[in-house]
């Protein structure tokens, strides 16, 4: 049977962990930034893991890991 194959979206915006957790970069930073405070900026830089739940859809179309 022939491989699977990544979904070339996953492969550009998440990451796998060596514990296997899924990272992607933040919500909420494209536009609209004079809404939120400074604090909220901040806090939203770099990455975050995904929650097990957003994580397990993911998986599905990242089939053999990054």
């Amino acid at each position: 049977m022939s491989k699977m194959k990544t979904k070339s979206g996953a492969k550009k915006r998440f990451k796998l962990t060596a514990s296997g957790k899924i990272k992607a970069g933040q919500t909420g930073k494209r536009h609209g930034m004079i809404k939120r405070t400074p604090k909220q900026i901040r806090d939203k830089r770099g990455q975050t893991t995904l929650s097990a739940q957003d994580a397990r859809i993911v998986r599905k179309y990242i089939p053999y890991g990054l």
